[in-house]
């Protein structure tokens, strides 16, 4: 069980949020029960190596599943998961290349994995992230984000749309793969690693482009391709919220098209993914609406979780889980991302 005590005051005193100051009443025990059957599952998981294997797997799954762990409010110092947060943590910065900053298998991953090393970064303890005798491997949290912004970066000034496909030379982009790596480059800038202006400006430049007066959002190349993809809108309208461009007439578009169909949580091809973005983009948005999704969201949850705390779905058990998780994550809101 999460532990509502002296470390989880103490972490939500450096983040300027504690769960009942918004709204006034502590995280309901059914979510809590519920997150922590989760947290249990993805312990019990991971690998010796620290990553999670199943469908689905790389460091941004690894990465996903790390902020879950942080999101619940544990000490991730000291706290019953922060073994698992450290060895995951360590997988991870081994498996990003020392050179370019990449951590591998496609943009998406980078782009996750660059979120949750902006999630650790000033939260985890280097000190005590490596062993002793791994000495000669000792990147810190905060150079592995640097390395991984930089390759962002590099990878976008590579691209004519100013966005990110999978591969970080790909000269096309699509709004899925641009919004793991936007969000990514956005959290590092909040945590305060230097990120141009002018690549956030370009990466919006593009979502306004992909982003139709209806409030629908493209999905690849040009404009073009608009459908009901609660997925794609709840992107498009996150990463104008974290960018501060909610006076945008396209973040108005796609914040009126979700809050007017709060009703379709769980309803896209890929739920968990769709989940995952419109609890962020509607609590970032219009919290009243966010709280009437967020109860069909715990419904469906417990419909759907399994007996081993885990959540199915279509990427993976790990994926799945994690992303499940942080769909709920919201109520805690220990993530600085989460702050609104």
């Amino acid at each position: 069980m999460v532990s509502w005590c002296a470390p989880l005051v103490a972490i939500a005193t450096a983040l300027g949020q504690f769960p009942t100051e918004q709204f006034g009443e502590v995280v309901p025990r059914d979510i809590r029960e519920m997150y922590d059957r989760g947290l249990v599952y993805l312990a019990g998981s991971q690998s010796e190596t620290g990553t999670w294997t199943g469908g689905q797997s790389g460091p941004g799954i690894d990465g996903m599943c790390v902020m879950t762990f942080l999101a619940s409010g544990e000490d991730p110092n000291f706290g019953q998961y922060s073994g698992n947060v450290r060895k995951a943590l360590r997988s991870m910065i081994q498996a990003q290349n020392a050179q370019t900053g990449y951590f591998g298998n496609s943009m998406y991953h980078h782009g996750f994995a660059m979120l949750a090393m902006a999630e650790a970064y000033g939260t985890v303890d280097d000190r005590q992230l490596w062993p002793a005798e791994q000495g000669s491997q000792r990147r810190s949290i905060g150079a592995s984000l640097e390395l991984a912004v930089r390759a962002a970066i590099t990878s976008q000034k590579k691209n004519s749309y100013g966005g990110w496909r999978y591969s970080p030379d790909s000269d096309d982009a699509d709004t899925s793969v641009s919004g793991a790596v936007l969000v990514g480059l956005l959290a590092a800038r909040n945590a305060g690693i230097e990120v141009p202006d002018e690549s956030i400006d370009r990466a919006i430049s593009y979502y306004k482009s992909m982003t139709s007066d209806s409030g629908q959002v493209a999905y690849a190349g040009g404009m073009g391709g608009f459908d009901e993809s609660i997925a794609r809108i709840s992107i498009g309208n996150l990463v104008y919220a974290i960018a501060r461009r909610k006076e945008l007439p396209q973040y108005k578009a796609t914040l009126s098209y979700l809050t007017e169909r709060i009703e379709q949580t769980g309803q896209d091809h890929y739920r968990e993914y769709a989940r995952y973005y419109q609890a962020q983009a509607l609590f970032q948005g219009d919290v009243e609406a966010w709280e009437k999704w967020n109860k069909l969201l715990v419904r469906q949850l417990k419909e759907t979780q399994k007996s081993d705390g885990s959540f199915p779905g279509q990427f993976g058990t790990a994926a799945d889980t994690a992303m499940s998780l942080l769909a709920l994550a919201l109520n805690y809101r220990f993530l600085p991302i989460y702050e609104r």
